[in-house]
């Protein structure tokens, strides 16, 4: 059997290479992933040559800051299951406690059940997942919730893959305090935070993307705008940028319109202006805090 030759092989290395020209940095993350390719490509290999192929778990843990791309790994994850025949679609049904857990009794099944509805053939994400077990609360039905999930990555572990997500040490104590659910859970993944330099090329990706670019004076501001920010709390990684960003949108369109007449370099430049209109630059003593948890979405300055 070739496998360069096998249609399933073959897609599921250009999601890989997909990953590897899309997503900047994140090595020790495409590496893990390109390990369980080709950990499940050899026992779809094995299965086919009728020798004895266990079937895998495939339940995974993702664990890292916000902003470091678990997301979107976890959408690639399930493209390649998904050509391999792990799974029977390519989806990821991403939800949260409030999605899984009710506030009154009988409430939380039907949430938790639903979801999984959702989520069937496919992949359930389950971001910030350490909120679902709230031991301090003897009213919380977050331990209701979980063991529904463990039924159902048991029985359907053919045709389910569930992903747990959050920061690394609350999610060590999360399957510490959950150990027949941490038993489940095969494949554990650490997503490490941006360097500097990462995040300055993750700008102007997203940048070039949507036809626009720095000016060589905006690169320099949107460096010292990254080193003051990276210095205050709840900074969100890719998040972040994109965020700063899109401010920096903001104040270029409202510059433009205000001038009156433009040109295509108008419409493309981001300006030192545009960056330093910032508030991180107007008010560095404020302390410019983004929303709580991985699902932090607006708020940057």
């Amino acid at each position: 059997m070739d496998l360069g030759k096998d249609e399933a092989v073959a897609r599921v290395q250009s999601v890989l290479d997909g990953i590897d020209a899309d997503l900047i940095g994140l090595t020790g993350v495409k590496l893990r992933i390109r390990e369980i390719a080709a950990l499940l490509t050899v026992e779809r290999a094995r299965t086919r040559f009728g020798l004895s192929a266990s079937k895998p778990s495939l339940h995974m843990s993702f664990t890292g800051a916000p902003g470091t791309g678990k997301t979107t790994v976890a959408l690639r994850m399930a493209e390649i299951l998904h050509a391999l025949g792990y799974l029977r679609v390519p989806r990821v049904h991403a939800v949260t406690r409030e999605d899984l857990v009710g506030q009154f009794i009988g409430h939380t099944a039907p949430k938790t059940k639903e979801a999984l509805t959702k989520a069937a053939g496919g992949v359930l994400f389950i971001d910030e997942a350490y909120y679902l077990h709230r031991p301090d609360n003897e009213r919380d039905y977050g331990q209701e919730a979980i063991e529904i999930l463990l039924q159902e990555m048991e029985s359907e572990r053919g045709s389910l893959v569930v992903i747990f997500a959050g920061y690394e040490d609350r999610m060590e104590s999360f399957f510490s305090s959950n150990p027949g659910l941490s038993s489940r859970v095969a494949h554990h993944v650490s997503f490490e935070d941006y360097t500097k330099p990462e995040l300055t090329a993750i700008a102007e990706l997203m940048l070039e993307r949507d036809d626009y670019r720095f000016s060589p004076e905006a690169e320099k501001a949107f460096t010292e705008y990254l080193d003051r920010r990276l210095d205050r709390p709840r900074f969100a990684n890719a998040r972040s940028v994109r965020n700063a960003l899109e401010r920096a949108r903001l104040r270029q369109a409202n510059r433009l319109v205000a001038q009156g007449s433009v040109s295509r370099d108008d419409l493309v430049l981001i300006t030192e202006e545009d960056i330093r209109g910032s508030r991180v630059f107007a008010d560095p003593e404020q302390d410019h805090r983004e929303p709580v948890g991985d699902t932090a979405g607006a708020g940057e300055p």
